[in-house]
Parts: C-alpha cells; sequence; structure tokens
C-alpha cells in the first residue's frame, strides 16, 4: 500500500488529463471502524466487523429483494487515493509493474470493490461483513454477488458461444 503520497524507486507518477462528467452520483456513504487508511485491513475478511452501507433516498427503495442474497458487491469510490501513478513497487515484493496489473488502491479512477457477507438490512442500512475501507467512503454501487444471483430468463442459444 503506497503510504499517503509516498513515491517508491521506480515508480512513475503522471499527470493527469482534466475530468469530465461522468454523470457520477454516490447512492450512500460506508461506515466502518476505521479513520484512517493505514489502520484498514489490507483486504476485507470475512469474519471482520460489522460495517454499515448507509443508503441515500432516493435510493432506500432500490433495496426491496437484496435481503434474499447471502453476498452482495459492494463498489465504492477510493476519495483518498492518488489518481497519478503509472508504474507501483507494491510493498510486498521489489517489482515495477503497471497499475492495472495491481489491485493497489491508487488508480486512475479509484474505484474499489469488495464482495462482503450480507448479515442485515435495517430500514436505510445494509450490514455487511468484509470490508476494506475508511470510515465516511462514498459508497457508488450495490449488487447482488454474481455467485449468488441467478438469471431470470432461460438461457438462450448463443449465450454460452465464444469466438475460436
Amino acid at each position: 500500500m503506497v503510504r499517503y503520497n509516498e513515491i517508491r524507486e521506480g515508480e512513475v507518477a503522471v499527470t493527469p488529463p482534466p475530468a469530465t462528467d461522468a454523470g457520477l452520483v454516490f447512492i450512500g456513504r460506508i461506515h466502518t471502524p476505521w479513520g484512517d487508511r493505514m489502520l484498514t485491513p489490507r483486504q476485507g475478511r470475512a469474519d471482520g466487523p460489522v460495517c454499515r452501507l448507509e443508503i441515500f433516498e432516493p435510493w432506500v427503495a432500490a433495496l426491496r429483494g437484496l435481503d434474499q442474497y447471502a453476498h452482495v458487491e459492494v463498489i465504492y469510490w477510493l476519495h483518498q487515493s492518488r489518481r497519478d501513478l503509472v508504474l507501483q513497487r507494491p510493498a510486498s515484493d521489489a517489482s515495477l509493474r503497471g497499475t492495472f496489473s495491481l489491485r493497489s488502491p491508487v488508480r486512475p479512477n479509484p474505484l474499489g470493490t469488495s464482495i462482503a457477507r450480507l448479515v442485515g438490512i435495517e430500514n436505510q442500512f445494509v450490514l455487511v461483513r468484509g470490508l476494506d475501507c475508511i470510515d465516511g467512503t462514498p459508497l457508488v454501487d450495490l449488487k447482488p454477488d454474481r455467485c449468488d444471483f441467478t438469471p431470470i430468463a432461460p438461457p438462450q442459444q448463443g449465450d454460452f458461444e465464444t469466438d475460436a
């Protein structure tokens, strides 16, 4: 993990192009026990603490039916992450690697994802275990884990064909 604004030997930072409006809307805020990036676990743990996903209006009604799944995919904005490194040196090894070959939070568009165990839903709060982000992290989206998801429509001819 990059320690705040540290640049390790061999890493390369660039000046990102100006941001354009993608129309991104935060649907909520994540509440965790960690107030600092350096205190968060490196990856979420299934036996980790219960975290609360606060869903903002008008999105609360979108929670209907989510309770039928055991796991949810939580997509969040890593609002304290750098966005300028194209080459990074992971702390865990000495290799110099491209950002897109890493799960580092340092990314051009700092989206984080976690598969979390659904503990329950209380009004506008979704309770989960398995997150690895700081308290107050903006929530971008929430989906049933694709491993738990069963498509409604039956398979169609060509659904599973691949190009040779």
